[in-house]
């Protein structure tokens, strides 16, 4: 199978353009549920493919605001790779969309979903069971935990989940990137400049010391609510155990919208199993 079969066409893709600010790709990310956008810049020989920008990017910097500054450079493909190429392309460096570019134009997309439809309609092998597959580090947070301090934690630890425990250490729910970004606003604000020493005693301070002052500049920034996080978590997980296939879970993650899903022994949490361990895989 080529990736001209599952790629979504240029004549498909929403894309912004440069220049541009972090307000047009926070709400195709928002309304649409993107993890990422394409970035293109219009020529005198035509549309030229630039970057993305993810919803990581915009989680990383939140003080930036130009497309330029905020977009990466990320691998890309052509349509007429297989999709066992790009599979080991999105495993080996993480990218969740591969732009699809021919001669510096951009062709289409294919994403990480792509792949994992392959898999789910047996397209490709999909055999292994995932208690094989699942990864047993798995990353947690307290459901009392601000919403803010969550955000931090997701970013620093570049993962994009966290399971939600309650006070008995037990899974509650599950807080997702997407989940954050659904709820962040993007609003004016002031940097302060000066050398003053920011109260040490906050609850929740993420940073032990931080610079205030008497004169501001003034910023865009992403804001967060400043809520526990279990107002925002799923509570309703999907859960698998480790003797079902690869293709059981990517059907379980294309039926229930998810690219994660927790692997558990009986009652117990033993791993997680994210759509990109089905994907290296193959």
């Amino acid at each position: 199978m080529k990736v001209a079969d599952v790629m979504t066409p240029r004549e498909d893709l929403v894309t912004v353009s440069i220049p541009g600010t972090r307000d047009d790709v926070l709400e195709y990310l928002q309304e649409r549920t993107f993890s990422s956008v394409p970035v293109v810049k219009e020529t005198e020989e035509g549309e030229l493919y630039r970057g993305l920008v993810s919803r990581e990017d915009l989680i990383n910097n939140p003080d930036e605001d130009q497309l330029a500054i905020l977009m990466e450079e990320v691998p890309t493909t052509n349509s007429d790779a297989d999709i066992a190429e790009v599979a080991q392309l999105i495993a080996e460096t993480g990218a969740r969309r591969v732009p699809v570019v021919n001669g510096g134009s951009l062709q289409g997309i294919i994403t990480i979903t792509d792949v994992i439809r392959a898999i789910a309609d047996g397209a490709v092998d999909g055999d292994t069971p995932v208690g094989e597959l699942a990864r047993r580090d798995i990353n947690t947070t307290y459901q009392n935990a601000p919403l803010q301090v969550v955000e931090r934690e997701l970013a620093y630890g570049r993962v994009p989940y966290a399971v939600v425990l309650d006070d008995d250490g037990d899974m509650a729910g599950i807080i997702t990137e997407v989940d954050i970004i659904d709820v962040a606003e993007v609003v004016e604000g002031e940097e302060g400049t000066g050398d003053s020493i920011a109260n040490q005693d906050d609850d929740w301070m993420w940073e032990g010391i931080k610079a205030v002052g008497n004169r501001y500049l003034p910023t865009r920034n992403v804001e967060i609510p400043d809520e526990p996080v279990k107002g925002y978590m799923s509570a309703n997980v999907v859960t698998v155990s480790g003797k079902r296939t690869a293709r059981d879970a990517a059907q379980m993650m294309l039926n229930n919208d998810i690219e994660q899903i927790p692997l558990v022994r009986g009652d117990e949490l033993a791993g997680m199993v994210r759509d990109i361990d089905l994907v290296a895989a193959l």
